[in-house]
Protein backbone atom coordinates (compact mmCIF):
# COMPACT_ATOMS: atom_id res chain seq x y z
CA UNK A 1 0.00 0.00 0.00
CA UNK A 2 1.25 3.46 -0.88
CA UNK A 3 1.16 6.18 1.75
CA UNK A 4 1.33 9.91 1.25
CA UNK A 5 0.32 13.43 2.26
CA UNK A 6 -1.99 15.97 0.64
CA UNK A 7 -1.61 19.67 1.38
CA UNK A 8 -3.82 22.68 0.76
CA UNK A 9 -0.87 25.04 1.37
CA UNK A 10 -2.51 26.78 4.30
CA UNK A 11 -1.45 30.42 4.46
CA UNK A 12 -0.96 30.48 8.25
CA UNK A 13 -0.23 28.23 11.22
CA UNK A 14 -0.75 28.43 14.96
CA UNK A 15 2.86 28.97 15.98
CA UNK A 16 4.28 31.60 13.66
CA UNK A 17 1.62 34.13 12.78
CA UNK A 18 4.26 36.55 11.46
CA UNK A 19 5.34 34.33 8.57
CA UNK A 20 4.84 35.66 5.05
CA UNK A 21 3.26 33.69 2.19
CA UNK A 22 6.78 33.16 0.85
CA UNK A 23 7.81 31.62 4.19
CA UNK A 24 4.84 29.25 4.15
CA UNK A 25 5.61 28.23 0.57
CA UNK A 26 9.21 27.50 1.50
CA UNK A 27 8.02 25.39 4.41
CA UNK A 28 5.74 23.41 2.12
CA UNK A 29 8.53 22.67 -0.35
CA UNK A 30 10.73 21.63 2.60
CA UNK A 31 7.98 19.25 3.76
CA UNK A 32 7.67 17.66 0.32
CA UNK A 33 11.44 17.19 0.15
CA UNK A 34 11.40 15.64 3.62
CA UNK A 35 8.54 13.32 2.67
CA UNK A 36 10.72 12.08 -0.17
CA UNK A 37 13.67 11.66 2.19
CA UNK A 38 11.73 9.57 4.73
CA UNK A 39 10.33 7.27 2.05
CA UNK A 40 6.72 8.33 1.51
CA UNK A 41 5.23 7.35 -1.84
CA UNK A 42 3.24 10.39 -2.90
CA UNK A 43 2.66 14.05 -2.11
CA UNK A 44 -0.36 15.94 -3.41
CA UNK A 45 -1.18 19.65 -3.56
CA UNK A 46 -4.79 20.77 -3.72
CA UNK A 47 -6.35 23.68 -5.58
CA UNK A 48 -8.36 26.46 -3.99
CA UNK A 49 -9.03 30.08 -4.85
CA UNK A 50 -9.41 31.50 -1.37
CA UNK A 51 -7.42 33.76 0.94
CA UNK A 52 -6.71 30.95 3.43
CA UNK A 53 -4.71 28.87 0.94
CA UNK A 54 -1.69 29.28 -1.34
CA UNK A 55 -2.44 26.41 -3.74
CA UNK A 56 -4.01 28.33 -6.61
CA UNK A 57 -1.27 27.02 -8.96
CA UNK A 58 -0.48 23.47 -7.78
CA UNK A 59 1.62 22.50 -10.81
CA UNK A 60 4.01 25.35 -10.06
CA UNK A 61 4.44 24.21 -6.46
CA UNK A 62 4.96 20.60 -7.55
CA UNK A 63 7.48 21.70 -10.18
CA UNK A 64 9.56 23.39 -7.49
CA UNK A 65 9.28 20.21 -5.39
CA UNK A 66 10.31 18.03 -8.35
CA UNK A 67 13.65 19.80 -8.50
CA UNK A 68 14.32 18.89 -4.84
CA UNK A 69 13.09 15.28 -4.83
CA UNK A 70 14.16 12.02 -6.44
CA UNK A 71 11.57 9.30 -5.84
CA UNK A 72 8.26 10.54 -4.51
CA UNK A 73 5.25 10.81 -6.86
CA UNK A 74 3.83 14.33 -7.20
CA UNK A 75 0.14 14.86 -7.82
CA UNK A 76 -2.74 17.30 -7.74
CA UNK A 77 -5.16 16.73 -4.88
CA UNK A 78 -7.46 17.62 -6.58
CA UNK A 79 -7.16 19.69 -9.74
CA UNK A 80 -10.52 21.44 -10.13
CA UNK A 81 -11.04 20.24 -13.69
CA UNK A 82 -14.41 21.96 -14.16
CA UNK A 83 -12.73 25.36 -13.89
CA UNK A 84 -9.62 24.89 -16.02
CA UNK A 85 -8.81 24.39 -19.69
CA UNK A 86 -7.83 20.71 -19.99
CA UNK A 87 -5.20 21.58 -22.61
CA UNK A 88 -3.38 23.89 -20.20
CA UNK A 89 -3.76 21.43 -17.33
CA UNK A 90 -2.32 18.61 -19.44
CA UNK A 91 0.58 20.81 -20.57
CA UNK A 92 1.38 21.79 -16.99
CA UNK A 93 1.47 18.22 -15.71
CA UNK A 94 3.28 16.91 -18.78
CA UNK A 95 5.94 19.53 -18.05
CA UNK A 96 5.99 18.43 -14.40
CA UNK A 97 6.42 14.86 -15.60
CA UNK A 98 9.48 15.86 -17.64
CA UNK A 99 11.01 17.78 -14.75
CA UNK A 100 10.42 14.88 -12.35
CA UNK A 101 11.38 12.23 -14.93
CA UNK A 102 8.13 10.33 -14.72
CA UNK A 103 6.79 11.04 -11.23
CA UNK A 104 3.81 13.27 -12.08
CA UNK A 105 0.19 12.25 -11.60
CA UNK A 106 -3.18 13.99 -11.53
CA UNK A 107 -6.17 13.55 -9.29
CA UNK A 108 -9.00 15.48 -10.94
CA UNK A 109 -12.31 16.37 -9.39
CA UNK A 110 -14.95 19.05 -8.99
CA UNK A 111 -13.72 20.43 -5.66
CA UNK A 112 -15.65 21.18 -2.49
CA UNK A 113 -15.70 24.98 -2.94
CA UNK A 114 -17.32 26.94 -5.77
CA UNK A 115 -15.05 30.02 -5.74
CA UNK A 116 -13.45 29.10 -9.07
CA UNK A 117 -16.73 29.39 -10.99
CA UNK A 118 -17.32 33.15 -10.68
CA UNK A 119 -13.55 33.78 -10.77
CA UNK A 120 -13.23 32.22 -14.21
CA UNK A 121 -16.61 33.32 -15.53
CA UNK A 122 -18.25 29.89 -15.40
CA UNK A 123 -21.90 29.07 -14.78
CA UNK A 124 -22.40 27.00 -11.63
CA UNK A 125 -25.40 25.44 -13.36
CA UNK A 126 -22.93 23.66 -15.65
CA UNK A 127 -21.15 22.10 -12.65
CA UNK A 128 -21.47 18.46 -13.73
CA UNK A 129 -21.54 18.97 -17.50
CA UNK A 130 -18.26 20.90 -17.40
CA UNK A 131 -16.52 18.17 -15.46
CA UNK A 132 -17.76 15.33 -17.65
CA UNK A 133 -16.81 17.07 -20.89
CA UNK A 134 -13.43 18.25 -19.67
CA UNK A 135 -12.55 14.82 -18.31
CA UNK A 136 -13.31 13.34 -21.72
CA UNK A 137 -11.02 15.90 -23.35
CA UNK A 138 -8.25 15.39 -20.79
CA UNK A 139 -8.21 11.64 -21.45
CA UNK A 140 -8.17 12.31 -25.20
CA UNK A 141 -5.17 14.61 -24.77
CA UNK A 142 -3.35 11.91 -22.82
CA UNK A 143 -3.79 9.40 -25.63
CA UNK A 144 -3.56 11.57 -28.75
CA UNK A 145 -0.85 14.01 -29.77
CA UNK A 146 -3.07 15.53 -32.50
CA UNK A 147 -6.60 15.22 -31.08
CA UNK A 148 -9.81 15.58 -33.02
CA UNK A 149 -12.39 16.66 -30.44
CA UNK A 150 -15.48 18.83 -30.06
CA UNK A 151 -17.77 19.69 -27.16
CA UNK A 152 -20.22 22.27 -25.83
CA UNK A 153 -18.03 24.28 -23.46
CA UNK A 154 -14.80 24.76 -25.43
CA UNK A 155 -13.81 25.40 -29.04
CA UNK A 156 -13.02 22.17 -30.93
CA UNK A 157 -9.58 20.71 -31.53
CA UNK A 158 -8.97 19.82 -35.15
CA UNK A 159 -5.63 18.07 -35.06
CA UNK A 160 -3.46 20.73 -33.43
CA UNK A 161 -0.42 19.27 -31.71
CA UNK A 162 -0.57 19.36 -27.89
CA UNK A 163 2.88 19.63 -26.31
CA UNK A 164 4.96 18.77 -24.46
CA UNK A 165 4.29 15.06 -24.29
CA UNK A 166 4.93 13.61 -20.82
CA UNK A 167 7.88 11.46 -19.80
CA UNK A 168 5.52 8.57 -19.03
CA UNK A 169 3.75 6.87 -21.90
CA UNK A 170 0.39 7.43 -20.16
CA UNK A 171 0.26 10.09 -17.48
CA UNK A 172 -1.63 8.61 -14.49
CA UNK A 173 -5.03 10.27 -14.01
CA UNK A 174 -7.15 9.48 -10.95
CA UNK A 175 -10.70 10.66 -10.31
CA UNK A 176 -11.28 12.23 -6.91
CA UNK A 177 -14.80 11.64 -5.58
CA UNK A 178 -16.87 12.49 -2.52
CA UNK A 179 -20.21 10.79 -2.03
CA UNK A 180 -22.09 11.05 -5.33
CA UNK A 181 -22.95 7.62 -6.81
CA UNK A 182 -22.79 8.99 -10.36
CA UNK A 183 -19.16 10.01 -9.82
CA UNK A 184 -18.19 6.50 -8.69
CA UNK A 185 -19.93 4.92 -11.67
CA UNK A 186 -18.35 7.34 -14.14
CA UNK A 187 -14.85 6.54 -12.87
CA UNK A 188 -15.58 2.82 -13.12
CA UNK A 189 -16.92 3.06 -16.69
CA UNK A 190 -13.76 4.90 -17.70
CA UNK A 191 -11.49 2.42 -15.91
CA UNK A 192 -9.73 5.17 -13.98
CA UNK A 193 -8.23 4.77 -10.51
CA UNK A 194 -10.43 6.19 -7.78
CA UNK A 195 -9.43 8.45 -4.89
CA UNK A 196 -12.22 8.56 -2.32
CA UNK A 197 -12.25 11.62 -0.06
CA UNK A 198 -13.77 10.56 3.26
CA UNK A 199 -13.75 13.62 5.48
CA UNK A 200 -16.15 12.40 8.11
CA UNK A 201 -18.32 9.55 9.26
CA UNK A 202 -17.56 5.85 9.18
CA UNK A 203 -15.53 4.40 6.35
CA UNK A 204 -17.65 1.31 5.79
CA UNK A 205 -20.56 3.51 4.68
CA UNK A 206 -18.63 4.14 1.45
CA UNK A 207 -18.37 0.45 0.59
CA UNK A 208 -21.60 0.37 -1.48
CA UNK A 209 -20.27 3.27 -3.56
CA UNK A 210 -16.91 1.58 -4.07
CA UNK A 211 -18.77 -1.57 -5.08
CA UNK A 212 -20.70 0.51 -7.64
CA UNK A 213 -17.38 1.69 -9.05
CA UNK A 214 -15.95 -1.81 -9.32
CA UNK A 215 -19.13 -3.25 -10.83
CA UNK A 216 -19.37 -0.46 -13.40
CA UNK A 217 -15.74 -1.03 -14.32
CA UNK A 218 -16.20 -4.77 -14.59
CA UNK A 219 -19.23 -4.37 -16.85
CA UNK A 220 -17.24 -1.97 -19.03
CA UNK A 221 -14.56 -4.63 -19.50
CA UNK A 222 -11.85 -3.19 -17.27
CA UNK A 223 -9.60 -5.55 -15.32
CA UNK A 224 -9.57 -5.57 -11.49
CA UNK A 225 -5.97 -4.33 -11.64
CA UNK A 226 -7.17 -1.14 -13.35
CA UNK A 227 -9.88 -0.48 -10.81
CA UNK A 228 -7.69 0.59 -7.92
CA UNK A 229 -9.02 2.54 -4.96
CA UNK A 230 -7.27 5.07 -2.77
CA UNK A 231 -8.52 6.87 0.31
CA UNK A 232 -7.93 10.48 1.34
CA UNK A 233 -8.82 11.51 4.88
CA UNK A 234 -8.01 13.98 7.59
CA UNK A 235 -5.07 12.62 9.52
CA UNK A 236 -2.17 13.50 11.76
CA UNK A 237 0.38 11.39 13.63
CA UNK A 238 2.18 12.28 16.84
CA UNK A 239 4.19 10.43 19.48
CA UNK A 240 0.99 9.76 21.44
CA UNK A 241 -2.68 9.75 20.50
CA UNK A 242 -3.40 12.40 23.14
CA UNK A 243 -0.80 14.70 21.60
CA UNK A 244 -2.17 14.12 18.08
CA UNK A 245 -5.69 15.04 19.16
CA UNK A 246 -4.65 18.10 21.15
CA UNK A 247 -2.42 19.37 18.32
CA UNK A 248 -5.11 18.96 15.69
CA UNK A 249 -8.32 20.04 17.38
CA UNK A 250 -7.92 23.82 17.95
CA UNK A 251 -6.98 24.78 14.40
CA UNK A 252 -9.36 22.35 12.77
CA UNK A 253 -12.30 23.53 14.87
CA UNK A 254 -11.51 27.10 13.91
CA UNK A 255 -11.32 26.26 10.19
CA UNK A 256 -14.59 24.31 10.27
CA UNK A 257 -16.32 27.07 12.21
CA UNK A 258 -15.17 29.67 9.68
CA UNK A 259 -16.40 27.55 6.77
CA UNK A 260 -19.62 26.95 8.67
CA UNK A 261 -20.33 30.67 8.71
CA UNK A 262 -20.47 30.53 4.90
CA UNK A 263 -22.53 27.35 4.71
CA UNK A 264 -24.92 27.77 7.61
CA UNK A 265 -23.31 25.24 9.97
CA UNK A 266 -23.14 25.65 13.73
CA UNK A 267 -19.67 26.13 15.25
CA UNK A 268 -17.75 22.89 15.74
CA UNK A 269 -17.69 21.63 19.32
CA UNK A 270 -15.19 19.37 21.04
CA UNK A 271 -17.89 16.74 21.38
CA UNK A 272 -18.46 16.69 17.61
CA UNK A 273 -14.73 16.42 17.04
CA UNK A 274 -14.26 13.58 19.53
CA UNK A 275 -17.15 11.67 17.94
CA UNK A 276 -15.05 11.37 14.78
CA UNK A 277 -12.18 9.63 16.57
CA UNK A 278 -13.72 6.17 17.01
CA UNK A 279 -12.15 2.99 15.60
CA UNK A 280 -14.51 2.91 12.59
CA UNK A 281 -14.45 6.63 11.80
CA UNK A 282 -12.46 7.86 8.82
CA UNK A 283 -10.13 10.30 10.55
CA UNK A 284 -6.56 9.06 11.01
CA UNK A 285 -5.45 10.78 14.21
CA UNK A 286 -3.25 9.02 16.73
CA UNK A 287 0.13 7.47 17.34
CA UNK A 288 1.80 5.46 14.58
CA UNK A 289 0.54 2.03 15.65
CA UNK A 290 -3.04 3.16 16.11
CA UNK A 291 -3.11 4.97 12.77
CA UNK A 292 -1.60 2.03 10.89
CA UNK A 293 -4.11 -0.39 12.41
CA UNK A 294 -6.95 1.95 11.49
CA UNK A 295 -5.79 2.20 7.88
CA UNK A 296 -5.75 -1.58 7.58
CA UNK A 297 -9.30 -1.70 8.96
CA UNK A 298 -10.35 0.94 6.45
CA UNK A 299 -8.81 -1.07 3.64
CA UNK A 300 -10.75 -4.15 4.65
CA UNK A 301 -13.96 -2.12 4.98
CA UNK A 302 -13.57 -0.81 1.41
CA UNK A 303 -12.61 -4.14 -0.12
CA UNK A 304 -8.94 -3.21 -0.46
CA UNK A 305 -7.15 0.08 -1.08
CA UNK A 306 -3.81 0.67 -2.74
CA UNK A 307 -3.10 4.19 -1.47
CA UNK A 308 -3.92 6.34 1.55
CA UNK A 309 -3.18 10.06 1.80
CA UNK A 310 -3.31 12.28 4.88
CA UNK A 311 -4.71 15.80 4.92
CA UNK A 312 -2.70 17.17 7.84
CA UNK A 313 -2.55 20.93 7.41
CA UNK A 314 -6.28 21.69 7.41
CA UNK A 315 -5.78 22.31 11.13
CA UNK A 316 -3.01 24.95 10.93
CA UNK A 317 -0.61 22.68 12.84
CA UNK A 318 2.79 24.39 13.22
CA UNK A 319 5.40 23.53 10.62
CA UNK A 320 7.77 21.83 13.05
CA UNK A 321 5.00 19.47 14.15
CA UNK A 322 4.02 18.74 10.54
CA UNK A 323 7.62 17.79 9.81
CA UNK A 324 7.67 15.42 12.80
CA UNK A 325 4.37 13.88 11.67
CA UNK A 326 5.87 13.42 8.20
CA UNK A 327 8.82 11.63 9.78
CA UNK A 328 6.54 9.33 11.77
CA UNK A 329 4.55 8.44 8.66
CA UNK A 330 7.71 7.40 6.84
CA UNK A 331 9.59 5.78 9.72
CA UNK A 332 6.76 4.01 11.57
CA UNK A 333 3.41 3.95 9.76
CA UNK A 334 4.60 3.08 6.25
CA UNK A 335 6.66 0.03 7.33
CA UNK A 336 3.64 -1.45 9.13
CA UNK A 337 1.42 -1.02 6.09
CA UNK A 338 3.98 -2.51 3.75
CA UNK A 339 4.53 -5.50 6.02
CA UNK A 340 0.97 -6.27 7.13
CA UNK A 341 -1.32 -6.11 4.14
CA UNK A 342 -5.00 -6.59 4.82
CA UNK A 343 -6.65 -9.81 3.54
CA UNK A 344 -8.36 -7.82 0.80
CA UNK A 345 -4.98 -6.76 -0.56
CA UNK A 346 -3.13 -10.07 -0.12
Amino acid sequence: MQIGIDSFALAYDDAQVGLTPADHMRNLIDQIAYADEVGLDVFGVGEHHRKEFLDEAPAVILGAAAARTKRIHLTSAVAVLSAVDPVRLFQQFATLDLISQGRAEMVVGRGSFIDAFPLFGLDLGDYDALFAEKLELLLTLRDEEHPQWSGQHRPPLTGQGVYPRPFQERLPIWVGVGGTPESFVRAGLLGLPLMVAIIGGQTHRFRPLVDLYREAGRRAGHSPEQLTVGMHSLGYVADTTKEAVEDFYPGFARVMTDIGKERGWAPMTRGQFDAQLGPKSAWLLGDADEVAEKILRHSEALGGITRVTFQMNAASVPHAKLMHATELLGAKVAPILRKERSPALA
